[in-house]
């Protein structure tokens, strides 16, 4: 009773003091929502950047003997274990450097790197010295690999053209080469080893306690989108919640797994990446790419006059263009592309997101669906005819003349227009054009939105280079936009929440009516598969984790958790009775020159 009267005196205080303040508890409590989730992104303000106190022990080595399961399970292949898997790329590239004639081809692939991103004017020039340093038979750093016919063409193409594809052919054998008789050696060596402890670690059990939760931000379609913090390394993201309950009234498990596994698929800076994937009691959980910077919707209709200055809208358009190329790169058409589903990260650059209506597109096949939003889907889905990923073109139309004009080709904002006479707009009406537009972004918006599938620019047989290629991005190296070089032309304000307050994002009804089976652990089987490799090893190296643990012994002495005679295999472990029979034998039986094994 007393604890229940001091609790009241305390909300009366309170009340007291926030009405002085003049603050309303639901204002209150969205500043205080705000002002955590701030201090997270921020870091939390201390040295350990938002890591728990124990972080290096929750990313503890095993000792090798440990990944014996690992090392026989996994996929011996050159391309996924040393280029495309981030740690496993530089840990190959630590043995590399071990010996001398393994580091010149490492060096030889940056200096090509370096090459591709080189800006027009300055890669001519970039491209004489890669020749000379790395394909002159008389300098030091010569890469015998590549033949001297292959030397001469190079030269020879250069002075005709710097093109970006100029050392492709020298590339492949260089990596050729790697691929054999050196990545043989790699896996023999202890920093093969050491990735094993990293893909170890990297496949432990994920579940919700992994996470630190924050403020909602958004709701998804099956459950609420909130902020989320991996305590072991302090990296924020965003976590889609899929209520399990309300995915089973909707029979919406095909499309929640269908995301799911493009999401996973998938691997690109202009798409949102899935880092995670677990459940809970009540949810299955997406862990995703965190935007802080929100959608272009709400930029566009929400920061002063409607639409962008040219530029900006062109910067984003490229950027996008290079989005649907990664996923049509997979075969996969995105089906849904509108401002509200582009976000924007921290420093101003967009990822596409929210990719429950993409699918696969089998080779050599065509598709059919008439799914997408009103007002951005092609005349073909309109007409519930076939086709592959000319849809996506057209939206992408759509979005650029959006973004200058500051409303929708086919409608108009704040006015309602009736589905069917949207479609017939789409289907049988020019849009129109105001001064805002350049010739150049007018011809792009008309030669992506042109009404006939084969004729649209994207569709004729080159795909996205066929809209890298249009005059409006003439003066944008893609190269570099790709590899993140280029500065956006907006970037958002830190300290600001995107997002609406709190209390103003309406919440989910309880489902009702409907139970949870045990057959329906079989599919949550399928979704809840823990990290993906990739954005989990990127994130082991953003957050300096990769930097602070992977530390070998000096001069080359192998560290314990490396060393297969210093520790015992570890042993499993025991029950109860298992303990008590044994410490009985053992005090019945051991002589006091016999040493219990060594627990790991």
């Amino acid at each position: 009773m007393r604890a229940m009267l001091a609790r009241g005196l305390v909300g009366q205080r309170r009340r007291r003091r926030r009405r002085r303040l003049g603050l309303a508890p639901m204002e209150l409590e969205n500043i205080v929502a705000n002002t955590v989730l701030l201090k997270a992104r921020e870091g939390g303000g201390g040295n350990r950047k938002g890591k728990s106190k124990k972080w290096r022990q929750m990313l503890q080595f095993p000792h090798i003997s440990q990944c014996e399961d690992l090392r026989h399970t996994l996929e011996r292949d050159y391309h996924s274990l040393c280029d495309k898997q981030p740690i496993g790329c530089l840990l190959f590239r630590h043995f590399c450097n071990t010996r001398p004639e393994l580091m010149r081809c490492v060096k030889f692939l940056d200096a090509v790197a370096e090459y591709e991103v080189t800006p027009d004017e300055k890669r001519k020039e970039c491209g004489k010295r890669l020749i000379e340093v790395y394909l002159n038979p008389k300098s030091v750093d010569h890469v015998p690999e590549v033949p001297l016919e292959l030397l001469n063409l190079c030269s020879e193409q250069l002075e005709e053209e710097s093109s970006k594809e100029l050392f492709k052919e020298s590339t492949k054998l260089i990596h050729d080469y790697l691929s054999a008789a050196p990545f043989a050696d790699y896996l023999d060596s202890v920093y093969f080893n050491r990735f094993l402890q990293w893909k170890y670690l990297e496949r432990q059990h994920v579940t919700k306690n992994t996470f630190r939760q924050y403020r909602v931000l958004g709701k998804g379609g099956f459950g609420e989108v909130c902020a989320c913090q991996v305590r072991a390394t302090g990296k924020m993201y965003a976590c889609k919640k899929l209520e399990k309950k309300r995915i089973k009234k909707r029979k919406g498990e095909a499309m929640a797994l269908n995301e799911k596994q493009i999401l996973e698929k998938v691997n690109s800076r202009f798409v949102v990446s899935l880092a995670y994937a677990y459940e809970t009691k009540d949810a299955l959980c997406l862990v995703l790419t965190l935007m802080n910077g929100g959608d272009l919707k709400f930029h566009i209709y929400h920061m002063g006059e409607a639409g962008f200055e040219e530029p900006r809208a062109v910067f984003y358009a490229a950027e996008i263009c290079c989005g649907l190329e990664d996923l049509h790169r997979e075969r996969i058409v995105y089906r849904d592309l509108k401002p509200e589903n582009i976000l924007l990260d921290d420093h101003g650059h967009i990822r596409i997101s929210d990719l429950g209506l993409a699918v696969h597109v089998p080779e050599e096949q065509t598709i059919k669906g008439r799914v997408g939003t009103v007002g951005y889907m092609a005349p073909e889905v309109v007409k519930n005819e076939r086709y592959t990923f000319s849809p996506d073109w057209w939206a992408l139309g759509c979005l650029l003349y959006e973004m200058i004009e500051g409303q929708s080709p086919f409608q108009q904002r704040r006015k309602k227009i009736k589905r069917e006479e949207v479609e017939r707009l789409v289907k049988e009406v020019q849009e129109e054009y105001s001064e805002k537009f350049s010739p150049a972004s007018r011809s792009l918006c008309s030669m992506l939105l042109c009404k006939e599938p084969l004729e649209r620019l994207g569709c004729r047989g080159s795909g996205a280079q066929e809209v890298k290629d249009h005059p409006l991005f003439k003066n944008l190296n893609f190269k570099r936009l790709e590899a993140g070089m280029l500065d956006p032309p907006f970037k958002p304000d830190p300290q600001a929440i995107y997002c609406k307050d709190v209390l103003d994002i309406e919440q989910f009804s309880t489902v009702k009516g409907v139970e949870l089976e045990p057959t329906d652990h079989d599919f949550y089987h399928k979704f809840a598969t823990g990290s993906v490799s990739i954005p989990w090893q990127n994130e082991m190296i953003d957050t300096e984790c990769f930097k602070e643990l992977n530390v070998f012994g000096p001069d080359g002495i192998i560290p314990p958790d490396l060393d297969w005679k210093g520790q015992q295999p570890p042993l499993p472990k025991k029950g109860l009775l298992q303990r008590l029979f044994s410490r009985q034998d053992c005090c019945g039986n051991c002589s006091e020159s016999e040493e219990e094994p060594t627990r790991l």
